[in-house]
């Protein structure tokens, strides 16, 4: 609670020095006791029967999937693992997924495929693990592999970045035909101290690349790379789980009804128009006041 304080102080005191609006949302996307996504699995769904392993090398701590029931209807639900102790943190490699991870969430999602059940993602993880070990085991093209099979799947997907929604990891489980944000949660290619470090040689200057990266929820809806931003308690989710929890599974069952109204060929349409849509700018040049002359004269 103290420290809740402390950052809230810190944020709109007038006399304390003014933290970044986006560094700020940075803080509570990352607070230690925000709900995880196998909280918001556990509250939202029942029944939740764990698949484990990828088929191929193992069974990655930091990826879980199984099958649910989301208001008497049988689902698919997948997120990420970051863990509460700091023996569960390094076994799920603070919640960043190897190759095996997202192989196994996409073996789960051809399983969802083959039944017709819905899929529910939670991502809240700063990147994909970038281990060597992961690098050899394909982790670059265990990334892509998803996101063309996410594409084309033949049963609803929604998404729900519910902290932080870091780099090609995040995209990974975000292929969907909804992608939902809570207020406070961030999406972005990179990490603000990563950021930093290239673009100023400086991890210190995260605040300002926090700023640079336009990365909130505000600013993300505003680029059409998400569809719905959740409101949250005030100082966060974490100050009221049971009603973060109720809110967004009413928002997940507004949008599983509306994609459920599609025919599956509409439904993969739309979800390829969406995601070549993302973050286009259009621009005109301005009529030239001096018309060029004619070649002949």
């Amino acid at each position: 609670m103290a420290e809740k304080e402390a950052s809230r102080t810190t944020h709109s005191s007038p006399t304390a020095p003014q933290v970044p609006e986006a560094w700020f949302k940075t803080e509570l996307a990352r607070h230690p006791q925000r709900p995880y996504p196998m909280d918001f699995i556990q509250a939202i769904f029942t029944g939740f029967s764990e698949i484990h392993g990828d088929r191929s090398f193992g069974d990655d701590q930091a990826m879980s999937a199984g099958m649910a029931w989301f208001r008497g209807e049988p689902v698919m639900v997948i997120g990420n693992l970051k863990g509460r102790t700091l023996k569960e943190r390094v076994a799920r490699k603070f919640g960043s997924p190897d190759p095996e991870g997202y192989r196994k969430a996409l073996r789960a999602m051809t399983i969802a495929e083959k039944f017709s059940r819905p899929i529910f993602t939670f991502i809240d993880l700063a990147g994909a693990y970038p281990g060597i070990g992961a690098e050899e085991r394909g982790q670059g093209e265990a990334i892509a592999r998803n996101l063309l099979e996410m594409s084309r799947l033949r049963v609803p997907t929604i998404a729900t970045i519910t902290g932080e929604g870091g780099s090609g990891g995040a995209l990974a489980l975000a292929v969907a035909d909804r992608v939902l944000m809570l207020e406070n949660s961030i999406y972005s290619v990179i990490s603000p101290e990563g950021c930093a470090s290239i673009m100023w040689k400086d991890a210190n200057k995260k605040q300002q690349a926090a700023a640079a990266l336009k990365y909130t929820a505000t600013d993300v809806q505003a680029l059409g790379c998400v569809d719905d931003v959740l409101p949250e308690p005030e100082g966060g989710s974490q100050n009221d789980p049971p009603s973060t929890f109720a809110a967004l599974a009413d928002r997940l069952q507004f949008h599983l009804d509306s994609l459920r109204r599609l025919p599956v060929d509409q439904l993969l349409e739309e979800r390829y128009r969406k995601f070549r849509n993302i973050a286009q700018f259009y621009t005109s040049e301005a009529a030239d006041p001096q018309p060029a002359a004619s070649i002949g004269a």
